[in-house]
């Protein structure tokens, strides 16, 4: 089943988030930083150090 808007007209939405400006803050940060702000994001940053610090590869 889709999911129902939350303005009640069909294609369009609003997020409070990208209002606000978050959404853009978050990806300035990362970008500058190189630090991943989302949980699947922070998992594949640790899991490749972990592979890389076993398997002896260096980053780049």
């Amino acid at each position: 089943m889709a999911k129902k808007s939350n303005t009640g007209i069909p294609g369009l939405s609003f997020s409070w988030k990208r209002a606000l400006g978050i959404t853009q803050a978050k990806r300035e940060f990362t970008k500058s930083t190189g630090i991943p702000t989302t949980k699947s994001g922070i998992e594949r940053k640790i899991g490749s150090a972990i592979i890389n610090a076993l398997l002896g590869k260096k980053q780049k």
